[in-house]
């Protein structure tokens, strides 16, 4: 085994954090854009797919021409962070019509496909073993890079709409140059020579890898609608309770602590392995689900006490679904096994957004977060397969 640099693994994690901060930059000034620009508030469910449609569409063609097993990792990312920071900027220009708001997140999603799963090809190139604790601190920075423009937008920092955008676009481009300069290409990074158009297809008929993704795709389907319409359960909360809860504060600490929890899922896996962390996560996330309408009539504490667990819960399954992908295939794959996954996972959470946003004016709020459940229970069943280690 290769002795790392102490350097690598922090550097890695920072950029990370960095870099996915635009990922939700728009979403925690959506409010205060859309009365800026006068749009209506059915823009908003719009708006929150269009970052991950592009990320889709993005990591759907950064897959196929396998970008990250073809071409340097480091120089994908620190170009991909460019542009995304650019993409991001967008957002504070004068007179932005509601086409401009949706190509300015498509792009920023889009331009999240050279960092994210790229990020963690980096970290893969460079663990041969112990992958899923480095993960395990990767997805963390990736959680709480999206919940640092909720956290701005709480504070006096981030008190004009403009701030949060500036400050994100700028560590952005800043992750990027980092990670580039610091961090060379790893010693297990082996190069594909050639494009393979079929090697889709071909690694979903490794079983290992399919019910590790299918795993994966279960837990997508809770987590970005649970993030998305957390906003909207405290919103209400209040309105019911005559709460003065902070929305972008709170939500941003709920989704902080997933962070904390995959760096922590990241360590234990090192213990139990990544299967049965993902399965405890899983469970109890499905948990809350059901329990939700309870949880939204509770007392304010034991309401803030039961989101901040499902925080904890609904993120430290992630990263080790990753290390599952990743262990599944053989080195030359593993940027477009990780890109790939990604992409339909991504794609899934489109519907579990729309889902919601759908039901939220058909039924009470306090049901909106049961359906979500049918991830958890589709990822333990296929967790429950002996193939998956």
């Amino acid at each position: 085994m290769v002795k790392q640099k102490s350097h690598i693994l922090p550097i890695i994690i920072l950029s990370q954090f960095a870099c996915t901060s635009t990922w939700f930059a728009g979403n925690a000034i959506l409010e205060s854009l859309t009365k800026k620009l006068d749009f209506g508030a059915d823009i908003i469910g719009y708006v929150l797919s269009s970052v991950q449609f592009g990320f889709i569409i993005g990591t759907l063609l950064f897959g196929i021409l396998m970008i990250a097993d073809r071409f340097s990792p480091t120089r994908v990312f620190m170009l991909c962070a460019f542009l995304a920071s650019l993409s991001n900027l967008f957002l504070i220009l004068p007179n932005l019509s509601i086409f401009g708001l949706m190509l300015a997140r498509f792009s920023t999603g889009f331009f999240l496909a050279g960092i994210y799963p790229v990020g963690m090809k980096i970290a893969a190139d460079y663990y041969e073993k112990g992958l899923g604790k480095a993960l395990g601190f990767l997805v963390g920075a990736l959680v709480l890079g999206t919940a640092f423009p909720f956290l701005i937008n709480g504070t006096s920092w981030g008190s004009h709409p403009d701030s949060v955008i500036k400050i994100t676009s700028s560590i952005t481009a800043i992750g990027g140059l980092l990670l580039f300069v610091l961090v060379p290409n790893g010693p297990y990074r082996v190069v594909s020579p050639s494009l393979k158009l079929d090697a889709g297809p071909k690694l979903f008929k490794n079983s290992e890898f399919r019910k590790a993704a299918f795993g994966y795709f279960g837990h997508m389907w809770e987590l970005y609608a649970f993030w998305a319409f957390t906003p909207v359960a405290i919103f209400w909360f209040n309105t019911q309770t005559g709460s003065e809860i902070s929305v972008p504060l709170w939500t941003g600490i709920i989704i902080a602590l997933g962070g904390a929890s995959c760096a922590f899922g990241g360590m234990v896996s090192q213990k139990i392995g990544s299967k049965k962390v993902a399965m405890i996560a899983l469970s109890v996330s499905g948990l809350l689900c059901v329990v939700s309408p309870l949880l939204l009539s509770s007392p304010t504490p034991i309401f803030l006490l039961g989101w901040c667990l499902w925080g904890i819960a609904v993120t430290a399954d992630s990263p080790q679904f990753s290390n599952l992908v990743a262990s599944s295939v053989t080195p030359e794959l593993k940027g477009t096994a990780l890109t790939l996954v990604n992409c339909i996972g991504f794609a899934i959470t489109i519907f579990s957004i729309q889902l919601l946003g759908l039901l939220q004016n058909i039924i009470p709020i306090y049901l909106l977060f049961i359906p979500l459940a049918i991830g958890p229970i589709l990822g333990v069943y296929n967790l429950m397969d002996k193939k998956v280690r």
